[in-house]
């Protein structure tokens, strides 16, 4: 789920894995019902649009219609992207509606917290709800029956989902079937912060009150190695702190701990909540004058304000002997209280590549 380089000019926006279930969903029962694949099949989403799908895969067999649909994630650097999602459609028990299997590449929820029960098939409600208005359609347009069962396969998820996070949420076996909207929005980040807030909620349903938010890999390995956490209390917050912080205002813990290298905190102390290079940079000017204002020298205060970037920074006013790391804390804490209002205990770590703590800021 790392960040990809946001490419030049207009984006194309694409579909999300829930549209693409649900436009497999409803060519499979057409099928079933008619012994017909419509080729492309058009269904309508939450707010109106009206999109057509072609089919990448069409099957009946016995009492069972199976489509599928390629994902097009438009120019998002979604994992998805090019993956084949499968509906398979049966008729279920008289008065069951709409049910909902997990197939193969498709995970199943195994911790509470999330908006499915433990044991559930990992497709959230948002595509079970598009899913379900498209058969109750289909079926009084077809005349056919509303008692339908819907198993959504993703080959290859097991993999694709190692590279999301949905071990840590619990989810296991294979992906999650997303999208509130069916549209995808390139570089939102929808589901990283998506999964940022269902990582509060899971750790919160645990009876977890103490979380530990880092910006990369290594100062949550630190960060976790310092207070002994359990996975389940570890929030991949990547470059998305607002995303986080804006979620615990309305869904608080007792305590916060924010962990990060020096440039990431850095753009957090100067008020950014968004940290990511494209979107934020650290400001030099205001790093010399924080080693001005700290004791440095007239000219390491000229040094710093003139380095490659905030890491050189930070080496030159070592050698010079001023420690940023502190100060660069306590900026950072301040912007993140100020986020957050007064109900979370916030305190932020600054890490070295080594994993050592070079700046702390508690209350």
């Amino acid at each position: 789920m790392s960040a990809s380089r946001k490419p030049e000019g207009e984006l194309r926006r694409g579909w999300t894995t829930g549209a693409c279930a649900t436009a497999a969903a409803r060519a499979a029962y057409e099928a079933l019902v008619t012994g017909h694949f419509p080729d492309p099949v058009t269904i309508r989403l939450p707010q109106g649009q009206r999109p057509s799908f072609a089919l990448g895969r069409a099957e009946l067999v016995g009492d069972t219609a199976t489509a599928g649909v390629v994902k097009d994630a438009g120019d998002d650097p979604d994992v998805t992207h090019g993956a084949l999602v499968l509906a398979s459609v049966r008729r279920g028990p008289p008065g069951s509606g709409v049910t909902f299997r997990a197939g193969d590449g498709v995970g199943t929820v195994t911790r509470p917290g999330l908006a499915l029960a433990v044991g559930e098939p990992a497709i959230n409600p948002g595509p079970r709800g598009m899913m379900t208005e498209a058969i109750v359609d289909a079926a009084e347009v077809l005349g056919g029956p509303a008692d339908i069962e819907i198993t959504v396969a993703i080959p290859g998820g097991q993999d694709l989902a190692k590279r999301t996070m949905n071990a840590r949420l619990g989810i296991v076996g294979g992906l999650s079937v997303l999208g509130t909207t069916g549209v995808v929005i390139p570089y939102s980040c929808s589901s990283w912060i998506h999964a940022i807030h269902r990582g509060v909620d899971v750790a919160r349903a645990a009876g977890i009150d103490h979380l530990i938010a880092a910006t990369g890999a290594n100062s949550e390995r630190a960060a976790q190695a310092m207070f002994g956490a359990p996975e389940q209390a570890l929030i991949d917050m990547g470059d998305f702190v607002g995303g986080l912080l804006k979620y615990l205002r309305q869904h608080p813990v007792s305590r916060l701990t924010i962990a990060g290298g020096f440039a990431k905190l850095s753009k957090l102390a100067q008020g950014h909540l968004d940290l990511h290079s494209s979107r934020s940079s650290v400001d030099l000017t205001e790093l010399a004058n924080l080693t001005q204002r700290l004791g440095g020298s007239a000219d390491l205060v000229a040094e710093v304000a003139q380095a490659a970037g905030a890491g050189e920074a930070l080496a030159l006013a070592d050698a010079g002997g001023v420690r940023l790391g502190d100060p660069i804390a306590r900026g950072a804490r301040a912007t993140a209280m100020a986020a957050l209002g007064g109900d979370v205990a916030v305190e932020v770590l600054v890490f070295d590549r080594d994993g050592a703590v070079i700046g702390q800021a508690r209350g």
